[in-house]
């Protein structure tokens, strides 16, 4: 277990918006100056979404600033990225997403050891009840751990 995790990408708003059912580990194709920048941590993906395309698992709208010490190498911040999955993950995914109401969010951008890895989510969208009741429970259990501090501490 000597591999370290340094996350560097959280996607918060999926949590919010969708159930998660299953979360799949998933590698980047990124150009040398992207590493460097997501090292950096200039990385955002609150409005990226991933689709799959021809059996490739493709990832839009996922934001890697252009590295300052950059030049001519810099990518297009906003480029359309595979990401690296094995066959039978991506052909078990495209039979998910047929189903109604399922899609492929992204959830963390985070480096394992050397390599970059993006975790997504095969999720079903939350109605506003749904996320109503999240927020009720969150308040409950805020609540409660306010109470339970003011009694350790009188």
């Amino acid at each position: 277990m000597g591999e370290s995790v340094k996350l560097i990408a959280n996607n918060k708003k999926a949590y919010h918006d969708y159930f998660i059912d299953e979360k799949y580990e998933a590698g980047i194709v990124l150009a040398g100056t992207e590493v460097k920048s997501l090292r950096m941590g200039k990385c955002s993906i609150k409005e990226s979404f991933v689709r799959i395309e021809n059996g490739e698992m493709l990832i839009y709208g996922m934001h890697v600033s252009p590295y300052e010490k950059g030049n001519i190498f810099n990518k297009d911040p906003l480029r359309v990225r595979k990401l690296l999955l094995h066959k039978s993950e991506i052909n078990k995914l495209t039979g998910k997403i047929k189903e109604k109401g399922y899609t492929i969010v992204p959830l963390q951008v985070y480096f394992r050891g050397s390599l970059a890895k993006i975790e997504v989510g095969l999720a079903r969208g939350k109605k506003l009840y749904d996320k109503r009741q999240d927020i009720a429970k969150k308040d409950m259990r805020r609540e409660a751990e306010r109470e339970y501090k003011v009694r350790n501490l009188g």
